[in-house]
């Protein structure tokens, strides 16, 4: 059996090695087709991922009909595919292309945070192009600092490291016994942090309301703004017919009463209305294929969840 994962993990790692050496070289359109087709390959396949964008989805769009869904969660394949595409073919990106193919409404918001020298958290959904926003972001402020989870096989893990490394991010893995104090230390610099909030990877979120359903979501963005005086600015990404696009919301609020897991959790509230509000208006480049409402986690997680609530 070890045998057999070991082979397979060699597999994957190879697999993603060869997209980047490969994919990056053909001619572009040739790329985008080749993307196309595969997303509509893997979507008639009605694999999890696919089923699990539509639940989601249909939470967000519930007046939408079973066919105009999955409709819905084709084009919603062929987009996280282009993220795919788009990632592979990043690093031989000149500077120019990467900001001109980018764009983030209210940047002045995020450019003000900055100027003040307590360093920011820019909490992100998982849409558009993260890496295409990470990327800009680390052009116009001189890097940025964000958590990785820890993929398996470890190589694919430090092959996304090293790729995010190119781009001129510090990648920091999540699970580190020292990884919330290096945050802190990279906001004392003034630096800015780029943090995913939309999905509760490390098992220990925070419940919030997230369209009329209760969802987990990561508390690690409120606890550091609290512990640094930092500026928490959600932002929701999607794509547009060439380029990547994102919109800052208004910072997130530190309340004035109550005990540090009150605050908490209500500015990771602000958070989950932030992003609602935006996947309202845009939510077909949100490539969540995973559970984010405890309805859809396994018992056991929606059991400590309840504990903790």
């Amino acid at each position: 059996m070890a045998e057999s994962r070991s082979l397979g993990d060699t597999a994957t790692e190879w697999a993603f090695g060869a997209g980047w050496q490969i994919v990056k070289w053909l001619p572009e359109r040739a790329a985008y087709r080749a993307f196309d087709a595969a997303a509509d390959m893997l979507w008639r396949r009605r694999g999890g991922g696919v089923v699990q964008f539509e639940r989601n989805q249909a939470r967000i769009h519930p007046e939408l009909s079973p066919a105009e869904l999955a409709e819905f969660s084709r084009v919603g394949m062929r987009s996280y595919l282009r993220y795919w595409c788009e990632a592979f073919r990043l690093p031989t990106w000149s500077a120019e292309r990467v900001n001109s193919t980018f764009n983030l409404e209210r940047d002045h918001l995020m450019d003000a945070e900055m100027a003040s020298g307590k360093g920011v958290i820019m909490v992100v959904n998982h849409g558009g192009n993260w890496d295409h926003a990470g990327a800009w972001a680390c052009l116009r402020y001189g890097g940025l600092t964000t958590v990785a989870e820890r993929l398996k096989p470890e190589g694919l893990f430090d092959k996304f490291v090293e790729y995010r490394e190119t781009l001129g991010m510090e990648v920091l893995p999540l699970g580190d016994a020292d990884v919330m104090r290096t945050l802190a230390r990279r906001l004392g610099e003034g630096r800015l942090l780029a943090l995913v909030g939309d999905r509760d990877i490390s098992r220990n979120g925070i419940e919030v309301d997230f369209f009329g359903e209760k969802a987990s979501m990561p508390a690690g963005s409120a606890a550091l703004a609290i512990m640094t005086g930092a500026a928490i600015l959600p932002v929701t990404l999607w794509f547009e017919p060439g380029r990547a696009t994102g919109y800052i919301h208004d910072r997130v609020h530190v309340p004035d009463d109550g005990d540090k897991a009150s605050k908490v959790q209500r500015m990771t509230q602000q958070i989950a209305d932030a992003f609602e509000a935006g996947l309202r208006e845009r939510s077909v480049d949100w490539h969540m294929m995973q559970p984010v409402w405890i309805a859809d986690l396994d018992p056991s997680r929606r059991a400590r969840v309840a504990e903790e609530a």
